[in-house]
Order: C-alpha cells, then sequence, then structure tokens
C-alpha cells in the first residue's frame, strides 16, 4: 500500500495525471480500512487528480465519501472545510444552486460547532457572494462579501488573503477599473500560497484578459507566447482557462474556432456546464468577429439555455457591447422561449451604473495625479485611529504594500505626513 501511495505521489509530481489515479486508487484497495490517515492521503491525491482532470464529478463522490468518514468520526471542522470544495466543482459543473446549498448547509454545521468551525467560514461567504453577484442579487452578494471581509481576519486558512484579492479584482474589472484590478492580482501574486486544490485561473492569465480590455493585445500576446500556447494545441480542464484566454486574443482568427470546438467537446463530454458556458459565449463572439452572424446567434442560443436555469447574469454583461447587441438580436424573435430570459439580461446591461470615485478625481485639477481606488481605500483608513499594521491586517495586504500605497499618496497629494494627507484629502472633498 506504501509503495501504490508513493508511486502516486511521484506521478502527481511528474504530472501524469493517469498514473496517479491508477496507483492511488491502488492504494486504497490495499490500505486498511481503520488506517484513516493514510487512506485520507490517497484520497485527497485522488480526489485533487481528478478536479485537474476535469472529472468533476468524480472528484465530487470522493469528497463526499470523505466527508462522511469525518462526520462519523466527529471532526466536523474538516467537514466545513471540504464543503467548500465541493461547492467549487459544483460552480465549475454549472450547478450553482446546488453550490449555493452545498454553502449554506456549510455555514448551518459550522454555526452549530463553535468558533473553531466559524473562523474557516470566509471562503464560504466569498463563495456565496459571487453566486449572488453572478445572478445580479446585489443586497445579497455585498452582504456575504462583508461577512466574508470580517472573518477573513481571523480565517486560519492559508490561500485566504490570495482568494480575497482574486475575488476583489474581479469586482474592480466588472465596474471597469481596470488599473485597479490588475494591481489587485499583482497583490495576488505576491501572497499565492500553492496548495492541493488545482490552480485553474492563474494570475498570468487573468493579467491578459484585463490587457486586452485595456487595448494593450501586445501584453497578452507576450503572455501567450511566454507560455507557448497555440491554437493547435491539445486541450486540457487544467489549461481551458488559459486557452480560452488565448482564444480571446485571437477572436477574429478562424482558426480560433477549431481549438474551441475541441474545448467545448471536451467539456460536454465530462458533463461541466459551467465550462461549456464559458466556451460558447467566445464561440459567439468569435462567429460575430469572423462576420458569421448566424452561428454567433446559434452559440449564444445555446449558451441561453444552460444559462437560464442557473440564473446567470454577469456571465453575459461582463462581456460588455459585443454581447449586448447579440442578445438584443437574439431577443427580437418573440417566439424564442427564452425570450424573457434574453430581456432580463438586457435590462441588466442598461442598469446604470455610479461612476467610481476616481473618475471624479480626475476632474481635480491641484492634484499631481488622480488616486486609485485601492489608494482611496488606504486614504479612508489612514483617517482612523488604526494603526499602519492594523490597516495593513484589514486590507489583507503585506505590510511592504501597504506602505507602497502611503507613499503613492504622499506624493498624488504633496504631503509628507499622515495627518497633512487627511486635511489635503478633505479640502480636496476625497471622502
Amino acid at each position: 500500500a506504501m509503495i501504490a501511495l508513493a508511486r502516486a505521489y511521484n506521478a502527481q509530481a511528474q504530472g501524469n495525471l493517469a498514473s496517479t489515479v491508477k496507483y492511488a486508487e491502488l492504494a486504497l484497495q490495499l490500505l486498511p480500512e481503520n488506517d484513516f490517515y493514510r487512506r485520507a492521503e490517497a484520497i485527497s491525491v485522488l480526489d485533487v487528480t481528478h478536479w485537474a482532470s476535469g472529472n468533476l464529478e468524480s472528484a465530487i463522490r470522493g469528497i463526499g465519501d470523505w466527508m462522511e468518514s469525518m462526520t462519523q468520526l466527529g471532526n466536523h471542522v474538516f467537514v466545513v472545510a471540504s464543503a467548500f470544495g465541493v461547492a467549487e466543482l459544483l460552480v465549475g459543473l454549472g450547478r450553482m444552486s446546488e453550490a449555493e446549498r452545498t454553502y449554506q448547509e456549510a455555514l448551518q454545521l459550522a454555526a452549530q460547532h463553535g468558533p473553531e468551525a466559524e473562523h474557516i467560514t470566509a471562503h464560504h461567504h466569498l463563495g456565496l457572494s459571487m453566486i449572488y453577484y453572478q445572478r445580479g442579487d446585489d443586497t445579497l452578494a455585498a452582504h456575504h462579501l462583508k461577512r466574508a471581509a470580517e472573518l477573513g481576519l481571523q480565517t486560519t486558512l492559508a490561500d485566504w488573503p490570495y482568494r480575497w484579492h482574486v475575488a476583489q479584482s474581479q469586482l474592480k474589472e466588472a465596474a471597469g477599473d481596470l488599473e485597479t484590478a490588475l494591481v489587485l492580482l499583482n497583490e495576488a501574486k505576491l501572497v499565492y500560497i500553492q496548495t492541493v486544490v488545482p490552480d485553474l485561473r492563474p494570475i498570468a492569465a487573468l493579467k491578459a484578459r484585463i490587457h486586452l480590455k485595456q487595448g494593450r493585445p501586445d501584453k497578452a500576446r507576450a503572455w501567450a507566447a511566454e507560455r507557448g500556447l497555440s491554437l493547435a494545441d491539445e486541450v486540457s480542464y487544467l489549461h481551458e482557462f488559459e486557452h480560452l484566454t488565448l482564444a480571446r486574443l485571437e477572436i477574429a482568427n478562424p482558426q480560433v474556432n477549431a481549438l474551441l470546438a475541441r474545448l467545448l467537446q471536451a467539456a460536454e463530454a465530462q458533463k461541466r456546464r459551467g465550462s461549456a458556458l464559458d466556451i460558447l459565449l467566445v464561440q459567439a463572439l468569435a462567429h460575430e468577429a469572423q462576420g458569421n452572424r448566424p452561428q454567433a446567434l446559434a452559440a449564444l442560443k445555446r449558451a441561453l439555455s444552460l444559462a437560464e436555469p442557473e440564473g446567470y447574469v454577469r456571465i453575459f454583461v461582463d462581456e460588455g457591447e459585443a454581447m449586448r447587441l447579440l442578445i438584443e438580436k437574439q431577443s427580437r424573435n418573440r417566439d424564442y422561449p427564452l425570450s424573457g430570459y434574453a430581456d432580463k439580461l438586457l435590462a441588466a446591461f442598461t442598469q446604470p451604473v455610479a461612476a467610481p470615485k476616481s473618475a471624479i478625481i480626475h476632474q481635480k485639477s491641484d492634484m499631481i495625479e488622480p488616486l486609485s481606488e485601492r489608494e482611496l481605500e488606504v486614504l479612508k483608513l489612514l483617517r482612523t485611529e488604526l494603526s499602519g499594521p492594523e490597516i495593513a491586517d484589514q486590507l489583507i495586504v503585506s505590510p511592504n504594500t501597504f506602505r507602497t500605497h502611503t507613499r503613492n499618496i504622499f506624493n498624488k497629494l504633496g504631503v509628507n505626513s499622515r495627518r497633512a494627507a487627511i486635511r489635503r484629502a478633505e479640502e480636496l472633498d476625497l471622502f
């Protein structure tokens, strides 16, 4: 059994997913039922490998069996922590409603078992917040985001700062504050800690997408070259996000269609509806960019059919004007069964968005340079009684990052002290 487990670890380190599964399963067959520690090791290796391979259903079943064993042993903290992984997998499968229930049940369980369990639920509240954000329920999204921020100060899970920064970057990107989104991704990279969970959305790929939105394809192209990506690549779940980013970069190139077809075939074979939805939206935009409106609308119809039962909203809205025009074209067909859903999406596109404060700051003629959204957050906290280290903790950044923000604020305001910065900010009506 130990030899099989060692071989599973070696295969995992070499990226040989098939051999990892083979030896982890063999180890489980050979290990005694009461050897909980080593069986837990083998199960963890097996489930993570299924996850990285895109076999999300198998990963959910494996984690579910593990959670059942931990429940029988009374280890409820492990059960709560594992529920977050199950919910993430369900989101990947496009089953947001099940993910929502999984998060909520885990929160209820944590509440029954005291602070030790509750202190690891920042991840769960953040997951719920992003689900409600995806559905356009801003009230519930804000509630759970606030709770996540509070609990994040107490969590014992090492990857929390990374997850928090990535989520904040996503929200800033959606609000159109692309520079702050990039700053947050850079901060996320600094606090990244590798865990057993597959890194399916690498920071570099996330940054490349923002560069495309900024009209800087040269930077995205440099990323693709550095990664050695090609439209002719074999596809895998582990690199799906990168290949979809490459497809966005080459959106008007007809050769992108074959890559997207391969990605979609793999997603559908593994019943990953979340992946299929992402791919179909890029397909629709690619066909439209290539002047093939019928194919674009066909891909959009398939995407709408997948998205409507789960109430997806932001995944369409965040694609911007090109997607809005396609949905508008589709909605003109009043015989279309999902025309009501299309109307709902169009309404979400046209909802007014409050101008970020940084847009107002640009109008201040007596400032050296406008403050970014992140610098505004720091400035507001400088006005409080919190010390520098306490502000860094609240922002979930390192003391060095906090000092960099403070130095930039002082330079932009033309001051050299915290008190002077507050006074100058009040004169400029920045609070």
